[in-house]
């Protein structure tokens, strides 16, 4: 790993309350790094539905419910329009749920990636009136926030919208009813890192509340599968779990045996061929949230839609194959794209931001790419990773490491882009014919100015751009199997709450061996009273490992108990290098 690691600052005197609680030294640390206190310990460690908040505090909800009710009363033809990605997927379904609850069988729609793009534009809209002449309501979720001038024009054609969206929100609003958490008026704090599915949720929540007060709905609850739902898309679309998150994606995951959808269920049963043995936050972000989104990828996510409403077995163990197939499908045309755009003549050595150009790609796949490069520079590059574009063709995606922010970036560009939008991290983008150039040369200098600017404000903190933080040093004897397992007591972990990280001084490494499929992984040994580490993805570096072996090293790592061959402790490598300790 190319950047500094530097240990996290904490507030001690929180530390000495939280251990006065009943807790050892260092994990009173890790929980204080998490911004909890003895005063909402119970809450952290045992995330409750109890805890969820009312909707109405979410701004916007009760004039969303408002239009929704009303479609519903006068009967009209109300069309959920969604996204093609795990969040827009799960979304919509919560609203289409939620209005068949309430006798409404709404219709459908999800852009066709390759051909429509993303959200609202005149190709979707096009289809959109086509398939469904009748509609007079459109519930947008997980796109909308800036379609300004597409809403206006549905409007003009008698068309009502409302949108449940978290994208970032440009200098205009949609004149509609809205529901986003990174809108103005901004809502209370543990709303404000919702995605599209938990702002449906929401909103879900508020109309059964409303029908039931009304006397319009009797019947059984639905929020346990809608949470499930919101709690995968969460963790899918790396979410910080904190606040109401952190609530729906702990009860998703200890209640998705009995809650899952019947095609999630089946989705999962293919994706890990056995009954895993412990629900995780793993599971939802690297088996069945990559399926969903390989759906969109590769096809249509009509397919995972379909899969994520099913109710007959039969139908959904055939959905899931096909979904599944497809990530089959998406992880071959990531590795060829991913090799090209590794290729020298794609990389332009010490740029600020790097925009890959590939013709013959898939721009499905784009943004898996652009991730793989992101992780490839911060291993090879001098300064660490850098935002990273792939085009193909017109249309791309971006990917940029912490402390950037891509939509502002966009923003500098907008002049060579015909349409972009996105997160802080992550977005899309369409460059205009013949600007491609013109366009890596402003991107550049934008992501330049943005790190200059971040470097100046972090000087006084003096933690160095791009740094990689980490929770504290440890000794091998400080990782006892009682305390790794007091640690997955902080799960679920995820964005906002990151698995500890720790790091060790002047380890021996005393043996290495290749494990797993093609010898891609390694299995090390140290010395003294430190346990054995598993290094995923790293089998290429063996020899280079072996040949420094003699001298001692330093080591980031996460920490768990393994069950393979009794009950031992593990750590996961994350990084390693030279210590500071050879030279004493």
């Amino acid at each position: 790993m190319a950047s500094e690691w530097i240990e996290r600052t904490v507030d001690e005197s929180v530390v000495d309350a939280l251990e006065a609680a009943g807790n050892s030294r260092l994990l009173a640390r890790i929980l204080a790094l998490r911004g909890v206190t003895p005063e909402t310990l119970d809450r952290f460690l045992h995330p409750s539905m109890s805890d969820i908040a009312i909707p109405d505090g979410l701004p916007g909800v009760a004039e969303v419910v408002d239009r929704i009710r009303s479609a519903v009363l006068a009967r009209e033809r109300i069309v959920v329009f969604g996204d093609y990605d795990c969040d827009g997927v799960a979304s919509t379904a919560i609203m289409v749920k939620t209005l068949s609850a309430l006798g409404c069988e709404a219709g459908t729609f999800i852009p066709e990636r390759l051909s429509e793009g993303y959200g609202m534009n005149d190709r979707s809209i096009a289809r959109l009136l086509a398939e469904h002449p009748d509609v007079r309501l459109v519930v947008a979720v997980d796109n909308g926030i800036n379609s300004v001038d597409e809403i206006a024009r549905l409007r003009r054609r008698g068309v009502d919208v409302v949108v449940i969206d978290h994208h970032l929100p440009g200098p205009e609003l949609p004149d509609c009813p809205i529901v986003n958490p990174k809108a103005e008026p901004r809502p209370p704090e543990c709303f404000s890192c919702l995605c599209a599915a938990g702002a449906a949720f929401f909103v879900s929540h508020a109309l059964m509340k409303r029908a039931r007060a009304e006397g319009a709905y009797s019947g059984g609850k639905i929020g346990h599968q809608l949470a499930v739902l919101a709690g995968l898309a969460s963790i899918t679309d790396i979410m910080p779990l904190v606040g109401q998150n952190r609530i729906l994606v702990s009860y998703a995951i200890s209640h998705f045996e009995s809650h899952a959808p019947t095609g999630l269920k089946e989705l999962l049963s293919r994706a890990s061929r056995t009954t895993p043995a412990e629900m995780n936050s793993h599971i939802f972000g690297f088996l069945i949230g990559p399926r969903i989104n390989a759906a969109g990828r590769m096809g249509s996510a009509m397919d995972a839609l379909k899969l994520v409403l099913a109710t007959d077995q039969d139908e959904a163990s055939e959905l899931a194959r096909i979904v599944d197939l497809r990530n089959t499908e998406r992880k071959n045309v990531e590795q060829t794209m991913t090799a090209e755009a590794k290729d020298e003549r794609h990389i332009k050595e010490g740029a600020a931001a790097q925009v890959i150009d590939l013709p013959d790609g898939h721009p499905g796949v784009a943004g898996i790419v652009a991730a793989r490069i992101l992780e490839h520079l911060a291993k090879v590059s001098p300064d660490g990773a850098v935002p990273v574009c792939v085009a193909v063709g017109s249309h791309g995606s971006a990917r940029a490491p912490e402390g950037y922010n891509l939509r502002k970036a966009f923003e500098a560009c907008a002049r060579h882009l015909s349409n972009y939008g996105g997160h802080a991290a992550a977005g899309g983008f369409s460059v205009k014919e013949g600007e491609i150039e013109a366009f890596r040369d402003e991107f550049a200098r934008a992501c330049e100015a943005q790190k200059n600017e971040a470097c100046e404000n972090m000087k006084d903190a003096g933690v160095p751009f791009g740094a990689t933080p980490f929770d504290t040093w440890v000794k091998g004897s400080d990782l006892t199997e009682e305390f790794v397992r007091r640690l997955g007591s902080l799960a679920p972990f995820g964005e906002g709450n990151p698995e500890p990280l720790f790091a060790m001084r002047g380890v021996v490494l005393k043996s290495a061996s290749p494990i797993g499929a093609a010898a891609r992984h390694l299995r090390l040994s140290f010395g003294g009273s430190v346990p054995e580490a598993v290094w995923w993805g790293h089998g290429d570096d063996i020899e280079k490992i072996r040949a420094g072996a003699s001298s001692p090293v330093d080591i980031l790592f996460n920490a768990a108990v393994s069950e393979y061959g009794g009950p031992h402790v593990e750590l996961r490598l994350v990084a390693m290098r030279p210590s500071a300790e050879a030279g004493r």
